[in-house]
């Protein structure tokens, strides 16, 4: 698709600097720009990129004031990063636009109820009793189960499965591998060492514009609902456990393992491979960073903490300057000792 920048402009309501008819007809970071891409600048580490860039525009911040000449042409925004989301998730959605229509070789059930504009792809599965919303996208080889409900205007990207009884709501994204509604981990010991399964007969419920990352898996409850609330985004290959629940635009990165029945409040943000325990409480707005090992419920709304087990990220900063002198301590000590030793034997 070409586009001029004076189109771009109106479309994010900036200020050209250069040849509003200049076309471009892709996208690039400002480090491998070439002629006839888009691109932007907002972090001042890469202003330098923007002098050697052959990008034909580049989107920046209006208080950026160029030190030397620029080839590029200029679009002048109040927030360039911003800006450039916006036109990326416009270019996503134009791309999906041609995604259109039910395929002949998708397999609907009788009973399944399928909204307008609905588009489903090869070989893709929708089960009994099954609900589709509005301008939904089922892609190829995505997996709907018995019943589940699905809002309008919900991605379920390829290989993604979402197992009976699950509910969506409205602008739901389930990246391609994802698994809703597995059983949760749940065996009770027997005697002579072994385990009975108990059956997981629960849901998973998605409230409005979630998002799930590639290969995520989030697990039915026991009984009652595992809810992931409005506004969450989860990375890849995160593990949320039976009757979880995230609160409210909470952000969990990568790799992160969430326990059973824990709490997770709103507006929280977890790094990558951060691990928490089972039936614990995180209140609002805790942060915790990557690889945090949390073993108690942290009470304490907008908390910070890092480290395993986890504590305040203060004290475990003023704690490292210590972890890192513990060989030099640890020689001091043995050297006491030995002079210590000799001072007695005198």
């Amino acid at each position: 698709m070409e586009f001029t920048a004076k189109q771009i402009a109106s479309w994010i309501k900036g200020e050209i600097v250069g040849d509003p008819e200049t076309k471009v007809l892709t996208l690039s970071k400002i480090e491998e720009g070439e002629e006839g891409s888009l691109s932007f600048l907002s972090n001042p580490i890469y202003n330098h990129y923007l002098y050697t860039t052959d990008a034909s525009v580049v989107i920046v911040n209006s208080t950026f004031v160029p030190e030397k000449a620029v080839k590029s042409v200029l679009i002048k925004v109040e927030d360039s990063y911003a800006a450039f989301a916006q036109l990326l998730n416009a270019y996503s959605e134009a791309r999906e636009m041609k995604r259109t229509g039910i395929s002949v070789q998708a397999f609907i059930h009788e009973t399944a109820v399928v909204g307008e504009n609905a588009y489903i792809g090869e070989f893709a599965y929708i089960g009994p009793d099954a609900v589709i919303g509005d301008d939904c996208k089922i892609f190829p080889q995505a997996y709907i189960g018995d019943n589940v409900k699905l809002g309008d205007n919900c991605r379920v990207y390829p290989g993604a499965k979402v197992m009976f009884d699950c509910v969506l709501g409205d602008d739901c994204t389930l990246h391609a591998g994802t698994v809703i509604g597995a059983d949760g981990f749940g065996f009770a010991p027997q005697s002579g060492d072994d385990y009975q399964k108990i059956a997981q007969i629960g849901n998973v419920i998605l409230e409005d514009r979630v998002e799930i990352g590639a290969n995520a898996t989030i697990d039915r409850a026991t009984m009652g609902s595992t809810i992931i609330r409005r506004g969450v985004k989860i990375d890849n290959l995160v593990q949320i456990a039976h009757n979880v629940e995230v609160g409210e635009n909470t952000v969990i990165a990568a790799q992160t393992g969430i326990s059973g029945s824990t709490k997770i409040g709103k507006n929280c943000m977890f790094g990558g491979q951060v691990g928490i325990a089972g039936h614990l409480d995180i209140a609002d707005g805790v942060k915790l960073a990557a690889t945090s090992g949390v073993a108690a419920s942290i009470p304490k709304k907008n908390d910070v903490q890092m480290g395993a087990p986890s504590f305040s990220h203060k004290s475990f900063l003023q704690s490292y300057v210590y972890f890192r002198k513990l060989p030099k301590l640890s020689e001091k000590i043995s050297n006491l000792e030995k002079q210590l030793k000799e001072l007695k034997e005198k």
